[in-house]
């Protein structure tokens, strides 16, 4: 094997063509597929060889990163590959699966002979864009100079949490993470919508924390989506987003831990997603606040 290996990417969403564009930038020779091929199509402009099938994809390839939807998905996507799979290919695993998927996930790759690396990523559209995502990782050390330069291609820093991806430590991390943005994220929606009910200029409240030990750059961030009604293309989906809080919630219950505030986010995506902005940016949060989902109180 070359220190360069070649990679196929499975899952060309946001965040999968955003890595795969940077693999090839990187000098990586990569291969992509999508389950709609139309969203893996532009990558061919980056040099990236389109395929027509998970297996054919993934045949000779040294990794495969996977960046699909949840754990069964992956899981699907890759017994498809399974007749293109060679042993000792390395498996990096980066869609947002929960915790309890990683064991199953594990089991897959045993039964192939593939090095399994749990690697979900922290960071949205932009810094997938700009490769600077952070990779939260556990896998092999054998294995680890096969994946370095992947990591580095995507991702600013890696964080690693284990030795063995199928015990799902870069996922619990990953979960713990995701139940603060969530929480974050909804707080803002919800401190807009009391103050446009309450008649409050939302700049006065922004003025009112900022400098202080109560802001933070992604308040404003947010904030600035929802005013200016940028929520499109999103940065990261409700849907998606809801998604990930229905795994947060179902970790912690199957934990004996009872998550509140949680609970609710979970519920108010879902209501963001059945009001119709399940494609725009989670910030679209905001208007569950709203019976009509309108944005304006009733």
């Amino acid at each position: 094997m070359t220190d360069q290996p070649s990679v196929t990417v499975l899952g060309t969403g946001i965040m999968g063509a955003a890595m795969a564009r940077n693999l090839a930038r990187a000098g990586l020779t990569v291969r992509a597929w999508n389950r709609s091929r139309d969203k893996a199509e532009p990558l061919a402009a980056d040099g990236v060889r389109i395929a027509d099938g998970p297996e054919e994809a993934v045949r000779d390839a040294d990794v495969v990163l996977t960046m699909l939807y949840d754990g069964p998905a992956a899981l699907d996507v890759m017994r498809r590959a399974a007749p293109g799979l060679r042993p000792g290919t390395v498996w990096v695993q980066s869609s947002t699966a929960g915790a309890a998927a990683a064991g199953e996930l594990g089991a897959f790759a045993d039964e192939h002979g593939l090095a399994f690396f749990d690697a979900p990523v922290l960071g949205t559209r932009g810094p997938a864009e700009a490769g600077e995502l952070v990779v939260l990782a556990a896998g092999p050390a054998a294995a680890r100079e096969t994946v370095t330069p992947v990591f580095d291609a995507v991702g600013s820093r890696t964080v690693w949490t284990g030795d063995d991806g199928a015990a799902g430590s870069a996922s619990r991390l990953k979960l713990v993470v995701n139940s603060w943005i969530i929480a974050a994220t909804n707080a803002v929606g919800e401190a807009l919508a009391l103050a446009e009910a309450l008649d409050v200029d939302a700049d006065g409240f922004l003025d009112a924390v900022s400098g202080g030990p109560l802001d933070m750059g992604y308040l404003h961030a947010k904030a600035g989506l929802i005013r200016d009604g940028a929520l499109t293309p999103p940065q990261f989906a409700v849907a998606t987003a809801a998604k990930d809080a229905r795994l947060v919630v179902e970790a912690a219950e199957a934990n004996g831990v009872r998550l509140d505030v949680a609970a609710a986010g979970a519920g108010r995506l879902a209501r963001a997603e059945a009001l119709g902005h399940g494609g725009e940016d989670m910030a679209a949060a905001y208007f569950a606040s709203f019976a009509d989902g309108s944005g304006q109180p009733g």
